[in-house]
């Protein structure tokens, strides 16, 4: 499969920054968009604000993925997301 073949599920920004609690913007939604599309039963508003309900599906998230579980949308889990909004699956 070539790059021209791949759909991306979620396509409000390629921005990446660290978020965590507090951020705001389009990296948020992004990030809102693939926990919504990784995660069965998960069905967050794309709001672009970074607040207690994002932290929880991300926490969430990390744990399933199996990677480092702080609640913080950093390279590991910007990574992780890509792959899992993008796969036909849900990581949990």
């Amino acid at each position: 499969m070539t790059d021209a073949t791949l759909t991306q599920r979620c396509t409000i920004t390629d921005a990446r920054p660290v978020l965590k609690q507090g951020s705001k913007g389009d990296a948020v939604k992004q990030a809102q968009c693939y926990l919504n599309t990784s995660l069965t039963a998960t069905d967050l508003v794309l709001d672009g604000d970074f607040g207690p309900v994002t932290e929880a599906a991300t926490r969430r998230f990390q744990t399933c993925a199996k990677i480092t579980v702080d609640g913080v949308i950093g390279a590991q889990t910007w990574s992780f997301l890509t792959f899992w909004s993008n796969s036909p699956d849900f990581v949990c």
